[in-house]
Order: structure tokens, then C-alpha cells, then sequence
């Protein structure tokens, strides 16, 4: 069995109390449990949708809410960088969030993949367009994820690796959107709903594919969104928002904490 970095981490501090206890140093203690994280990726690690905007962080929207910033109120690394950003695709991962990265890096999580993919144009048109039409184009995303979206990925994954050798890396996934069966008002038909909970899987597990050729662990989200999806009655993901279209499909606060939380730390 895998021992993680965070499982390590939880036994220096164990380690550091029986120190205390003999006399040991509480330096050294601490230099024993010390970890340093750097959250990258998209608007899903970013936090949009969950509010409580770092205005610093302009149009990458960082949130007090995301799950990134959650965990590490709760652990307490001795270092943290959070620099995804909403709107990211790879290329912007291996351009601008990689500064943080070094040897000394111990812990790494990371969405990406879903703007790469289109996923913004796809829920447009199917919320526009016909059902033909928003069927044709998960299909040309799915082609896409299919194609051209496994080098792009390697790209990042490669690039994290250079940078941070060391570093345990989590690649997380993204939820389904819709909860199916039954009446819904988001608006769009059963086979609608279907074919893009059906994009979402694939995309899931083209992303799963790459970081485990890597040696990433990959997260899944489905099973801690399961029941909290767009038509569920206790949603944890916006549906579409006219007047702030950019929150649209993106998780509620309760998304970040109860769904994106859990499974990074159950990744850890």
C-alpha cells in the first residue's frame, strides 16, 4: 500500500509530540513535519462559484472558498501556493502557475482539461441550440479529448515533474452535471442531460489515464457529488446563471467543501 506524503506528514507529527514529550527539540519536530503545497489548474481548483474572491487575484477568481485554501486552513503546510485560475487550459498551466514549483515541493493538486476540451462552448450550445445540435457538439469535444487533449496533458504533467521531482501530485476530476430521471427546469431534455454527464466521464477518464501513466493519483469527484448534482433538489453545482454566466456549472460553496474537499483528501 501507497504511503502518501500526507500519511507521512500525520506521522511526523505524532513523531514530534513523543519528542516533545522526551525532551526533544520543538524545532525539530517541526522541521520534520514541515510540507509544502501548490495548488494549480482551472476554475474548479480556483473556486468560481464558491464567492469570497481574493481581489487580488483579479480574473483568476481565487476563492477563500475553494478547497485548496480549505485544506490548507485545516493542515496548516508550512508553505502554500495557490495559483490556478479560472479560465486556465494546459498551456496557460505550463505559461504562468508553475513558478511556485521547486525540488522542496511536496504536495501538488491540479484540475485541467475541461476549458482545453470546450466545455464552456459545449453548455452554451446545448442551452441554445436544438438537441441535435448540443448532442453534436459533446461528440466534437468527446473527438477532441480523444485526439489532441492526452498530449496536452502529458505536456503539464511532464512540466510538474521537472519542476518538482519529489512532489506528490493529485490530479482531480470533475463532477457529473446532471442528475437524471425525472423532471428537471435547467432546461434541457433527458438525452441532453445524458450526453454531457456522458462527456464528463469521458473527460474523466482520458484525465485519469494520463496522470496514472505519470504516476499521479487521480481523484475522482462523481462519488462525492453524487446526489448533489443540477436537478437533484440539493445541488451543489450552479445551473445555468444569466446574470453571472461565468458561475454557471461551476460548484457552490457546499460543492468545494462536501465534494472537492473530500476527495482531495482522501487522495492525500
Amino acid at each position: 500500500m501507497r504511503l502518501s506524503r500526507f500519511t507521512a506528514l500525520s506521522s511526523s507529527l505524532l513523531l514530534g509530540a513523543v519528542l516533545a514529550l522526551t525532551g526533544a527539540s520543538a524545532a525539530q519536530a517541526a522541521e520534520t513535519a514541515a510540507l509544502d503545497y501548490v495548488a494549480l489548474g482551472d476554475s474548479y481548483s480556483s473556486g468560481v462559484g464558491s464567492g469570497s474572491y481574493d481581489s487580488a487575484s483579479g480574473d483568476c477568481k481565487r476563492s477563500t472558498k475553494a478547497f485548496p485554501v480549505l485544506w490548507k486552513n485545516a493542515n496548516a503546510p508550512s508553505s502554500f501556493a495557490f495559483t490556478a485560475c479560472s479560465g486556465a487550459r494546459t498551456g496557460d498551466v505550463t505559461a504562468n502557475q508553475l513558478a511556485p514549483l521547486s525540488a522542496a515541493t511536496d504536495l501538488v493538486s491540479i484540475t485541467i482539461g475541461g476549458n482545453d476540451a470546450g466545455f464552456a462552448d459545449v453548455m452554451t450550445t446545448c442551452v441554445l441550440e436544438s438537441e441535435a445540435t448540443c448532442i453534436s457538439r459533446v461528440n466534437q469535444a468527446k473527438a477532441y479529448v480523444d485526439s489532441t487533449l492526452p498530449g496536452k496533458l502529458d505536456a503539464v504533467y511532464t512540466a510538474i515533474r521537472n519542476k518538482a521531482p519529489a512532489a506528490e501530485v493529485v490530479v482531480l476530476g470533475y463532477p457529473r452535471f446532471y442528475k437524471l430521471g425525472g423532471s428537471c427546469i435547467a432546461g434541457l431534455g433527458e438525452n441532453e442531460r445524458s450526453a454531457i454527464n456522458g462527456a464528463s466521464d469521458h473527460l474523466n477518464a482520458a484525465v485519469a489515464k494520463r496522470a496514472a501513466d505519470h504516476g499521479y493519483t487521480f481523484a475522482s469527484v462523481v462519488p462525492s457529488f453524487t446526489g448533489h448534482e443540477i436537478c437533484s433538489g440539493s445541488a451543489w453545482l450552479h445551473s445555468v446563471n444569466w446574470l453571472n454566466i461565468g458561475e454557471s456549472y461551476h460548484p457552490t460553496a457546499a460543492g468545494q467543501s462536501g465534494g472537492y474537499l473530500p476527495s482531495f483528501n482522501g487522495a492525500v
